[in-house]
């Protein structure tokens, strides 16, 4: 919006309009406080009290603003009709979103005859935005040549200063229009004109000053019905009837409800005035002949001079100055403690904003791009060693730890010592020695895969997956309960996979119990120049090359989980350290350094999982205590199962046995024992009157142990009968079933560890090794370019640019308001 900063300075006997000495000085310091608030331009922050004239077109505004303002305005044109003059505070055309300024159009006018002019050369240039404003101030130009545009939201903005004068802030509106003229004008400018009118009036601080001229009906002045829309009460709209002299002969008495407030009623009232006309115009009369003229015409004209005495103060210019000075000056000083809250409001807010803003660019991009490179170095550090809380990047990768371990624990092999002719039904209670014996954690399934469906939707790692050699099954869909061995299981490599026997296919049937005539049958066919009743080690080594199979898919699940966490937490750093920083282009640039490095961190990983899987498919341990020990374990834990399978009776009988106690005359007395072999005999019961009775037989087991010690070989418990049974025939599959849970339990241990310890020290502690190297020579910050990358990385975003623009220019708009608020002398 162009405009018009002009000065009207004229030395008068008298005042003019608002120049009347008789205004109180109270009065006249709060219109002049209001009027240097508008010059700060804060109205575009908070609601300013000022006086908005509005009207339909020819509604005689222009000569109402005249007679207050004491200058003429340019009429030949009728371009002034076409935007809006604010007197003292304007919007310059161009400026950024807030920002307001006036913009001088030409010197300071000492001669008010040249201010027409002036106006009529700024609303040109208002009109013609593309064009530079010095043609229309000096050039000779044609300024009543078409325009460019019809209307604008720019307004020419006058400033009049003269002895005692006390400004009024005020806005002259654009007419509100019912049609376009087809010979000129745009189809949108009837809403334009009533959207810029409509952004003035619907603040609540505005005083609407309505005209309405009395020689058109008052039900065809649209301007009324947006004063009533906004202001419905009437409290804060001042009514003026213009061109009382243009009344249709007759209809004068329509009128007068208005001045006496009976129709339409407002709080102010209504006022009605009569400004000079065309002829006087013509006539160049001074405005002190204007004003006597108003006054004769009142005095003088019925029905105005038949009115009460009460309503003679509504009519003349000089009593609606008068009231328009009073209710603004009262409003203003009501709306002081407001405004001064609003100021520190948005004072406070403003500098909020500006903090949450990225910092401005540096001085020196170099050395802060360095900074920024070393702390975002020292924080991966920290976060790789460990830092607390339960999103920390260890805590994250801790649950897919005790996953991994526990289905690679699950593959163990399931034997059960029971031909599978006679297994249904049967169940093998899990052993009680390993209670305890294994420390992991219990993971919730449903949360551990949301925690992981979030950091790969954070990570974006759809180009990272694809660099992972993903196996046949993954656990893309996380399951919600306990996961099967067999879900885990990655089929075998055509260069490594072997036929599969039929008594193979039968061992992994029936939820993949191993039953001991399965395993005796495998040994027996295994056998080839050993001794007989001896088998070879390759026996254990299928099964356990069987197991560490199994292995692989956990594993490369695991690495490729934990890789999904590290993108999502480096990726999380980098936008904690670079977001702020410049355009974005130094983020960018870093977290492409750092998803390739862990693209190499992870390849790193991977050939030493590989690596522990390619060792682990030879079973070796010189972990020769555990292997002994939980081999011995599980022979008595499969033995005892066997037995109650195969001996149930002899079992039972020789349990019993050893529990019962004996019992005599005197009482209980203590088990039979080899030291004790009477102990295994009952005591003979007495008859009647005292008289024993015949000696019971032993039988079952005290039998045999009475027929041991009468043929005189002592010393042997119960226990002892079951070496003179028959032997088992499935021992040795017995044999090798422990020694193959035995080796798997000390190598699942290792292989839990190592598998994770090798993770952990290429990818997750790998990340950080050389990562400042890394970043500063792909960065380039170390170069002999580095000035110009760093200055090009640190360039500040248009976007941002503009808002800290706008944010400091309405943050001096405040603090310029402030002061002047904090300088009134009331």
């Amino acid at each position: 919006m162009a405009n018009a900063t002009d000065g009207a300075k004229e030395q008068t006997q008298g005042g003019v309009g608002l120049s009347d000495a008789q205004l109180s000085q109270p009065r006249r310091r709060m219109l002049d406080l209001v009027n240097r608030l508008h010059s700060t331009g804060v109205q575009v922050d908070i609601d300013l009290p000022q006086i908005a004239v509005i009207g339909s077109q020819s509604a005689g505004k222009s000569s109402l603003i005249e007679s207050i303002s004491g200058i003429t305005l340019p009429r030949a044109a009728g371009t002034y009709a076409l935007q809006n003059a604010d007197f003292h505070v304007a919007i310059v055309p161009g400026s950024l979103l807030g920002q307001v300024r006036n913009e001088v159009f030409g010197s300071v006018i000492y001669n008010k005859a040249e201010v027409e002019e002036r106006i009529k050369r700024a609303q040109s240039a208002i009109l013609n935005p593309s064009r530079p404003r010095k043609e229309f101030l000096d050039g000779d130009d044609d300024i009543s040549c078409p325009t460019e545009l019809s209307f604008s939201n720019n307004c020419v903005s006058l400033q009049i200063s003269g002895p005692d004068v006390a400004d009024l802030s005020f806005c002259d509106l654009p007419g509100l229009i019912a049609s376009v003229s087809s010979s000129g004008g745009h189809a949108n400018d009837i809403a334009l004109v009533e959207g810029l009118v409509t952004s003035y009036i619907k603040k609540p601080s505005c005083i609407i000053l309505l005209t309405v001229t009395c020689e058109t009906d008052f039900e065809n002045q649209g301007a009324h019905r947006l004063a009533k829309q906004y202001d419905p009460e009437g409290r804060r709209t001042i009514g003026v009837l213009t061109k009382p002299d243009r009344i249709p002969e007759g209809e004068q008495n329509h009128w007068l409800p208005f001045i006496r407030n009976e129709r339409e009623a407002l709080d102010n009232n209504w006022y009605c005035v009569k400004q000079p006309s065309s002829s006087d115009i013509k006539q160049k009369i001074t405005w002190d002949e204007a004003r006597k003229r108003e006054d004769d015409y009142f005095s003088m004209t019925p029905p105005w001079n038949e009115l009460d005495t009460i309503y003679l103060k509504y009519l003349r210019t000089r009593n609606l100055v008068e009231r328009l000075s009073s209710v603004l000056s009262d409003l203003i000083a009501k709306r002081l403690p407001e405004i001064q809250e609003e100021l520190d409001r948005s004072i406070i807010k403003v500098r909020e904003i500006l903090s949450s803003l990225p910092r401005p660019p540096s001085t020196d991009p170099v050395n802060e791009v360095t900074n920024l490179l070393y702390e975002f170095v020292a924080d991966l550090h920290q976060h790789v060693d460990g830092v607390p809380g339960e999103n920390g990047l260890l805590q994250c990768i801790r649950p897919a730890q005790d996953r991994f371990r526990r289905t690679i624990r699950d593959t163990a092999p399931q034997f059960m010592p029971f031909e599978r002719r006679r297994a249904d039904g049967k169940v093998l209670r899990p052993p009680t020695f390993l209670e305890g014996d294994d420390d992991i954690g219990v993971v919730n399934n449903q949360v551990y895969g949301r925690a992981l469906v979030v950091a790969r939707k954070m990570a974006n790692t759809d180009e990272a997956e694809e660099s992972v050699p993903a196996p046949k099954q993954t656990q893309e869909a996380e399951p919600s309960g306990p996961v099967p061995v067999q879900t885990q299981e990655a089929e075998p490599s055509s260069s490594t996979a072997k036929k599969r026997t039929y008594e193979e296919s039968v061992e992994d049937s029936n939820t993949g119990n191993i039953y001991v005539d399965e395993v005796f049958a495998r040994a027996h066919k295994a056998r080839t120049r050993e001794l007989p009743g001896s088998y070879p080690f390759a026996v254990q080594k299928t099964f356990i090359i069987d197991v560490v199979k199994q292995w692989r898919d956990p594993a490369l699940i695991y690495l490729q989980n934990v890789q999904t966490f590290m993108l999502a937490h480096t990726k999380q750093l980098v936008s904690k350290h670079f977001s702020e920083f410049g355009q974005g282009l130094l983020e960018q640039r870093v977290r492409a350094i750092v998803h390739n490095h862990l693209k190499e961190c992870f390849k790193r990983a991977e050939q030493r999982v590989l690596w522990v899987l390619e060792m682990e498919e030879h079973p070796f341990t010189v972990n020769y205590h555990y292997l002994s020990e939980y081999k011995n374990k599980f022979l008595a834990y499969y033995k005892s199962a066997r037995d109650k399978e195969t001996r149930g009776k002899v079992t039972s009988q020789i349990e019993n046995f050893v529990s019962q106690p004996t019992v005599s005359a005197a009482g209980p007395s203590q088990p039979s024992t080899p030291g004790n072999p009477k102990a295994a005999k009952k005591p003979r019961p007495t008859g009647f009157f005292g008289s024993p009775e015949e000696p019971e037989e032993p039988n079952g087991i005290a039998k045999v142990m009475a027929g041991l010690t009468e043929m005189g070989i002592l010393g042997i418990k119960p226990q002892d009968l079951y070496r003179i049974l028959p032997p088992d025939e499935m021992e040795p599959a017995i044999n090798i079933m422990a020694d193959v849970r035995a080796y798997c339990q000390v190598a699942y241990k290792r292989f839990s560890d190592n598998v994770p310890q090798a993770v952990d020290h290429e990818l997750v502690r790998g990340v950080e090794r050389d990562i400042l190297k890394t970043l500063c020579m792909k960065l380039g910050t170390s170069g002999p370019s580095s000035q110009r990358i760093c200055a090009e990385l640190a360039q500040e975003s248009p976007q941002v640019a503009d808002k800290r623009l706008d944010l400091m220019k309405k943050l001096e708009r405040l603090q310029s308001a402030t002061v002047e608020l904090m300088e009134i002398d009331l």
